[in-house]
């Protein structure tokens, strides 16, 4: 099978006849004939049913034409990207990571960064399962995830068994998120039992996924608590939560450029840190863009740091 063969088959399908076909391809009817049996006896099937009145494409037929279109579209793209303008390529970086403001942060200053006249960069948030995977399979650079004291071992572990290396950004204390209006917004820190009776917001995942793989903090009373509302990004969880009495838990991060101005944060009472970091290939070189990315990582986590306790204290003292 050829992908010239291909050609002559969509031709075919476009023009509804093998003689019109070879017309607008400048070739002979009895060529593309040949062709296209050759094509039929080396599949095993019949494409289509021919007439004085032109072709009917078989039920089989219809189905490898599907296939015959994607194949082109496909070559098509490869021809794009890896022809005469290949010296030409766009320069390329992604990123996986959990739902941090800062990533973006970082993400936005590496667009204002950009001086190539063609990139194509990437911003995936997702979960820790997810961006272990996307790293993993060389779908991204670098991946943004966080570890806990209970979560480190096991996650460590996966982390080593599939070649990868995590590097601690930072570590901080775990927080609450809720509205500024919300009836425990007054206060400088939170209790498990403070939070006993309001809605909690958790990101969905997949079904069998491990808890340990989750970004809120790990809490014993919120393993199955009463009121659970699910969401799927990161915007949707702080609409859900300016706009309600729920909570979230987690890093306890905002960034000034894209955080949501109704949501504030509040530290958790008796808690380990949350050591948030990046992980990428173990031994593999680091391409110079991503190398600039994670400096641009590491001041807008800083910056995020800053912002995150001003707000604090600036609630706390109003």
């Amino acid at each position: 099978m050829t992908f010239q063969q291909l050609e002559y088959v969509v031709e075919i399908s476009k023009c509804g006849s093998i003689n019109k076909a070879a017309q607008k391809l400048f070739l002979s009817q009895s060529g593309i004939s040949t062709a296209v049996r050759e094509l039929e006896q080396e599949l095993g099937i019949r494409i289509f049913a021919r007439s004085n009145r032109g072709v009917e494409f078989t039920q089989e037929g219809k189905e490898f034409l599907s296939y015959a279109v994607s194949l082109l579209e496909q070559k098509h793209r490869v021809e794009s990207l890896y022809g005469e303008s290949r010296n030409d390529a766009p320069m390329r970086f992604s990123v996986s990571s959990q739902r941090y403001p800062f990533c973006v942060d970082a993400f936005l200053r590496l667009l204002d960064a950009a001086e190539e006249n063609r990139y194509h960069f990437s911003i995936r948030e997702t979960g820790m399962d997810a961006v272990i995977d996307d790293v993993y399979d060389h779908r991204s650079d670098v991946g943004i995830i966080c570890l806990t004291d209970l979560t480190e071992k096991i996650i460590r572990r996966l982390l080593d068994s599939r070649d990868l290396a995590f590097h601690e950004l930072a570590a901080v204390s775990p927080c609450i998120y809720v509205r500024t209006g919300h009836p425990l917004a007054h206060l400088t820190s939170v209790t498990e039992e403070d939070l006993d009776g309001y809605p909690y917001v958790a990101f969905d995942h997949d079904q069998g996924v491990a808890s340990d793989f989750f970004e809120e903090y790990p809490m014993v009373s919120l393993k199955k608590p009463a009121k659970c509302i699910s969401v799927s990004n990161r915007a949707t969880a702080m609409y859900v939560l300016a706009r309600t009495d729920a909570f979230t838990t987690g890093s306890g991060l905002l960034s000034q450029p894209v955080s949501n101005p109704s949501v504030i944060t509040i530290p958790l009472e008796g808690k380990t840190c949350i050591h948030l970091g990046w992980i990428h290939i173990k031994n593999g070189k680091l391409s110079a863009q991503t190398e600039g990315f994670i400096r641009l990582l590491e001041q807008a986590l800083t910056d995020s740091i800053a912002f995150t306790k001003e707000l604090q204290q600036f609630g706390f003292t109003e």
